[in-house]
């Protein structure tokens, strides 16, 4: 069993006030990583907000094309079986 060494106060004192440096270092460090991290999570979180926003915006575009286009299709075929309607001669009706 090692034999204790006496200290002197003067060790004593430095020797804590040592370890409380690095504990309030430690506590500084953790901190200022909390703050990096909730800054990161903000900055996704706004990124993430106007990432959807744009697809939102995106989709509504695409779904405003696609109806355009349908009903634009909509109308040829009417305008084509009015066309075809139109150069069909007339059947004589039946007596």
């Amino acid at each position: 069993m090692a034999k204790p060494t006496k200290t002197n106060p003067e060790e004593a004192r430095r020797r804590a006030e040592e370890r409380f440096s690095r504990l309030k270092q430690r506590e500084d460090d953790a901190r200022k990583a909390y703050e990096e991290l909730d800054r990161i999570q903000q900055a996704e979180a706004a990124k993430t907000a106007r990432l959807r926003e744009l697809r939102l915006a995106k989709e509504a575009a695409d779904a405003e094309a696609a109806n355009r286009a349908a009903a634009a299709k909509a109308a040829s075929a009417r305008a084509a079986a009015e066309r075809k309607a139109a150069s069909r001669p007339a059947k004589p009706a039946k007596a």
